[in-house]
């Protein structure tokens, strides 16, 4: 039997159908494939009229806001960045015109300052010392000079200058100033010192580096202590080379110049590649015996490190011995100092006036290589000097008296300015960001601004002293908006975790509000 005539009808309409929706499908298909350009291209448009009204929204927003407003807002997002978890933070701002304070955060909470503390102690030279202070280094015979020989003592007394040697300045640079000396010498027509050549280091104190100063650091460039008698700004190069491997020994090929009077234990080794400088000089003041230690990068033919010197007048006396042999001068005695002489029992005695007398740079010139590279020993040798100029002896505790009295005669608490030092090396230190501020405010009125603001170095496209020590990261200075109105601040950061290069730009962040 044959399908029914229904059953026929009825496949032939659902074949029908089939062929009339799959033709539908690809209708579709291919209307949607030429119109899918089309409506990404409205999507597109919609996407981006969105953004750009929400920018809109949020520049009118932004520019309804202060800058204490915004401050404040990024501020906050700073506080609770992951690097800031265990941290404490203080920002103070000022407009530097009206003294309005713009934004405030922790400002009376003594924090370690690292080297934005070099602000304090640059402000209180110039206030105490004068813009125009210069160190003298005076020179005595201690005898009657005989046809051509010089029948006592040479003596040369120190009082602080720590510039002398310095390659900073072309008067101080060694050849030139030694050479000064020699001509010196023979203007008086002498030929022949029969005695001794004796440096007198009784204008400071024996205690070269402040109390607070860590191990790590001290016999390290950045650690040059302060001394009567500086020379070369205290500082050494040691070259080094290491084996091609990790572990691998490491050799002092040299040191430049040749020290006088250390013999430093090498326990240095070839760090892993990539490594860095990890190497670390151990060597107290005074002494003849230190310790270098850590790693350098595996097969470094000349990698240097910078150290200390640790009796900077027995280093001068060194180079002082073979440039008078080398101009025909002829020494019978010894080269010594006064605090050698007071060990061995015999303290040094003088009278007279001195004949001749070498004089530094200007405390201008010297503020300006203090604050831009951020040397330390300038610091010290300024804490102590405005010590010696009041009381005729140099010492840190009594020149960090006279500048937490001068400040507090202008208003700051004298709890605000804990300071152990002048350079900020100490992590001992604490100060707030409140007595900065009004620190700079103070220098901002006064005749030598200009020396001291020129002296700042720039970050950020701003003018300011950074600071760092382990953990502590600091900025302080000075900045014109765009707009013209001008501002002061502090912005310090203790006890952070992370790298120090991303928390400096999240702090920038923070600043760039000031723009």
């Amino acid at each position: 039997m044959g399908m029914p005539v229904n059953a026929i009808i009825i496949f032939q309409c659902r074949f029908f159908n089939f062929i009339f929706f799959f033709l539908f499908v690809i209708f579709v298909f291919h209307s949607v494939k030429l119109l899918l350009p089309i409506i990404e291209n409205q999507i597109s448009m919609v996407r981006k009229t969105f953004i750009i009204c929400v920018s809109i929204l949020t520049v009118i927003s932004s520019s309804g806001q202060t800058v204490s407003q915004r401050l404040q807002q990024a501020f906050n997002i700073f506080e609770t960045d992951a690097q800031l978890k265990t941290a404490i933070s203080s920002l103070y701002v000022i407009d530097a015109k009206t003294g309005q304070v713009v934004f405030n955060k922790n400002s009376m909470i003594g924090m370690a300052p690292a080297s934005t503390q070099k602000i304090i102690t640059a402000a209180t030279a110039f206030e105490l010392l004068g813009d125009g202070y210069g160190y003298k280094t005076w020179f005595y015979l201690d005898g009657p000079i005989r046809h051509d020989t010089l029948l006592g003592n040479l003596i040369i007394k120190g009082t602080g200058d720590p510039t002398l040697g310095s390659p900073r300045y072309e008067e101080t640079k060694k050849e030139v100033l030694l050479g000064s000396i020699i001509k010196m010498i023979r203007d008086k027509n002498i030929r022949v010192i029969a005695k001794d050549i004796i440096i007198d280091e009784s204008a400071y104190e024996t205690a070269s580096i402040p109390d607070g100063w860590i191990w790590q650091d001290i016999g390290n460039y950045y650690g040059a202590g302060a001394y009567a008698f500086n020379w070369n700004e205290n500082q050494y190069d040691m070259i080094l080379k290491a084996g091609p491997n990790e572990g691998d020994p490491v050799e002092i090929t040299k040191t430049e110049p040749e020290l006088e009077i250390s013999a430093l234990q090498n326990e240095l080794k070839a760090g892993a590649t990539g490594s860095g400088d990890n190497a670390y000089l151990y060597i107290p003041p005074y002494s003849y015996n230190g310790f270098v230690r850590g790693t350098i990068p595996p097969g470094a033919n000349r990698f240097i490190i910078s150290g200390s010197i640790p009796y900077p007048a027995r280093q001068f006396l060194a180079d002082l011995g073979d440039t008078l042999t080398s101009a025909g001068i002829l020494v019978n005695g010894k080269y010594t100092t006064s605090l050698e002489m007071r060990a061995n029992g015999k303290p040094l005695k003088y009278s007279g006036d001195p004949f001749s007398f070498l004089v530094s740079p200007s405390l201008v010139q010297m503020t300006k290589w203090f604050l831009t590279k951020s040397i330390n020993l300038y610091g010290e040798a300024f804490i102590k000097t405005i010590a010696f100029e009041r009381k005729g002896f140099g010492s840190t505790s009594d020149g960090l008296m006279y500048l937490k009295d001068f400040w507090k005669q202008k208003g700051i608490d004298d709890r605000e300015l804990n300071m152990c030092d002048g350079s900020g090396l100490s992590p001992q230190d604490r100060v707030t960001t409140h007595a900065q501020v009004m620190i700079l405010k103070y220098a901002r009125q006064q005749p030598w601004f200009n020396y001291y603001f020129d002296a700042f170095p720039e970050y950020n496209n701003m003018k300011m002293k950074s600071g760092t020590i382990k953990d502590v990261k600091a900025f302080c200075g000075y900045h014109t908006a765009k707009n013209g109105r001008e501002y002061i601040f502090s912005f310090l950061v203790n006890n952070y975790n992370g790298s120090t290069s991303d928390l400096v730009n999240k702090m920038y962040k923070v600043l760039n509000i000031l723009k």
